[in-house]
Order: structure tokens, then C-alpha cells, then sequence
């Protein structure tokens, strides 16, 4: 099993690492002594020509499925151990050089309650010291009217120190809006998802005949322009690519749904890749779950290489490095 040592040497990828240590320490003392991050487009596409990826790794780590073995180490005498951030950190390590995002999904974390609040807290925190250049989404689909989005707003780019969070759009632009007033932080809006569902409402067409997710689209440029807004398009409707391209050229796409969702990445760079990328295409379970066993961490790196080497090809055919 690869373990965090004192020598500060990950024993994946041979990098340097972190402290290691599952340790939560004073929690207002380290918000006191926090620096927000705050990243740029352009940062954002060169990280992507550097790290010759545009891989988001999602973090939706289920307390049920990580490696059982991760629980053997639980005892009240070691204060110190948690199982799941363990199971993050060693992740994080494995994939930190091969992807520029990670995307905790936060059901995984606050279906724990406050435990699961502190290591998702601590999960960012360790990003944030180690990987400093790398860009951090709350997957939180939230979204409510104004006053309590706000409060949502300042959850996550105030308590928590993302980059962005994922919003819906539903409820109108007096929801997004508190979202948008964070210098240096993105809105990732909802538009068209990757689940089966997405044909309910989001292909509804009006009188004229544009579609729902095309109005959202429309309407939702015109509060924040793609220094601001980013967009959710699942990688299964990577043929609606192109079309979504002819509305929001410019925006960064979150896309869903490659690996273990169907989706294709071929398909989604043919139809959704712009001059500065523009895309982060998501994978959570292909990565973190490759394996189950004490190489987990080995596997998840080499799942996470597969997709970076299939990525640096595209990128490389397009000229874009």
C-alpha cells in the first residue's frame, strides 16, 4: 500500500508531497491564516498547456467503496487518521501532475454531517498548500433566491476556498447573481447534463422552437461574460457540442460523462474544443475507483495517464501546444 512517509516523497509518482498527516488542527486558526485563491481564464489555459492536460479528477469519494483495508488503521488512540481524507490526499498525490482540476462532489461529503463538512474542508486546504495551481470546483448544484445564495456563495468561496461551484439555473438570474460578485471565482451553470433525465425538461422547445437548455444559455451570458460563467455539458450529448458553441464560444465547458458515463472524449473535443481549450472534462469513478485493492492509488494514477496522454494528442493536434 503506498503510505505517506516523513520523507515527503510520494511513493506513486515519486514527486514531493505534502505533510501527509490526516491532522484537522485549529480550525479558526487556519481560516484566520487563509489566502484565497483566485485564478484567471487565461491562468486557467496555461495550466492546461503546462500540465498538457485539461483533466478534472471528481472527487466523489463514497465512504462505502474505498478500500476496506483503509478502515484498519481506525482507532481512538490515533487521532491523527482518517480513512477517507487518507484515501483524497493519496488520490490527489497520484493524479496532481497529470490533470489541472479536482471536483469534490459535496453529497459525498455532507451526507456525513460535520465530520464530512471538515474533510471536505481539508481536502480543499490540502490542494490548496500543495497544488496551489490547481483549480477547485464545489460540485453543489446550488441555487435559491438572493439572500440565500449568498449564503451559499460565501459557503464556498469564503469558508471553503474553491475556485468555482457548480450553480443551478432555474430560479433566474437574482439566484446566480451573488455567485458572480466574487472577483477571481467562476459560476459553473448547469445547461445541459449528461443523465438520462436531461430530456424531461432541458429539450423542451418554445413556440419558436429553442430549446430550454438553448435559453439558458442565451439569457445567462448576458450576467456575466466567460471570465465569469462557466458552463455543465455532459459529454453523452457531446453532438449538441457544436451548436452550444455557436452561443458561448468563448466559456470553459464542464463536461461530464467520459469513462464510466459512456461519454466519448474524441467526440467532445471534435464538437467543444475552442482556441484557449475551453474544456475540463470531468472523470471520478474511471480514476479513483480503478482499483480497490492496496494499489489503488498506482491504479488511479495510471487511469489518470490514460486520459492525460489521449488529451495531450488533441491538444497537440490542434496546435494548442
Amino acid at each position: 500500500m503506498p503510505t505517506q512517509t516523513n520523507t515527503g516523497i510520494n511513493p506513486v509518482t515519486g514527486n514531493q508531497n505534502g505533510s501527509g498527516h490526516e491532522q484537522p488542527g485549529d480550525l479558526q486558526t487556519r481560516k484566520k491564516n487563509k489566502r484565497y485563491n483566485k485564478m484567471t481564464k487565461e491562468e486557467l489555459f496555461e495550466n492546461i498547456k503546462k500540465t498538457k492536460s485539461f483533466l478534472c479528477v471528481g472527487l466523489d469519494t463514497d465512504a462505502t467503496k474505498i478500500p476496506e483495508f483503509l478502515y484498519d488503521n481506525c482507532n481512538p488512540e490515533n487521532t491523527n487518521y482518517d480513512p477517507i481524507l487518507h484515501f483524497n490526499k493519496e488520490i490527489i498525490d497520484a493524479t496532481a501532475d497529470l490533470c489541472v482540476a479536482y471536483k469534490p462532489n459535496i453529497a459525498f461529503y455532507e451526507c456525513m454531517g460535520f465530520h464530512g463538512w471538515e474533510i471536505l474542508d481539508q481536502t480543499v486546504e490540502y490542494i490548496r498548500t500543495n497544488y496551489p495551481d490547481k483549480f477547485i470546483i464545489a460540485d453543489a448544484k446550488r441555487g435559491d433566491i438572493g439572500n440565500t445564495s449568498a449564503m451559499y456563495a460565501r459557503t464556498f468561496f469564503e469558508a471553503m476556498d474553491f475556485d468555482s461551484v457548480t450553480v443551478a439555473p432555474y430560479m433566474g438570474q437574482d439566484s446566480v447573481s451573488p455567485f458572480l460578485e466574487y472577483d477571481g471565482k467562476f459560476v459553473t451553470l448547469l445547461a445541459l447534463t449528461s443523465n438520462k433525465g436531461a430530456f424531461d425538461f432541458q429539450f423542451t422547445e418554445d413556440q419558436n422552437g429553442e430549446k430550454l437548455f438553448e435559453k439558458v444559455l442565451k439569457v445567462s451570458k448576458e450576467w456575466g461574460g466567460s471570465d465569469k460563467l462557466m458552463y455543465v455539458v455532459g459529454a453523452t450529448k457531446a453532438n449538441m457540442l457544436s451548436d452550444i458553441r455557436q452561443i458561448i464560444p468563448d466559456s470553459f465547458l464542464l463536461v461530464p460523462g467520459i469513462g464510466a458515463q459512456g461519454g466519448s472524449l474524441e467526440e467532445v473535443v471534435k464538437y467543444g474544443m475552442n482556441d484557449t481549450c475551453g474544456l475540463l472534462v470531468n472523470s471520478s469513478r474511471g480514476i479513483i475507483y480503478a482499483s480497490h485493492g492496496e494499489d489503488y492509488a498506482e491504479a488511479a494514477r495510471k487511469a489518470a495517464k490514460e486520459v492525460q496522454q489521449q488529451m495531450e494528442a488533441c491538444l497537440k493536434e490542434r496546435g494548442l501546444i
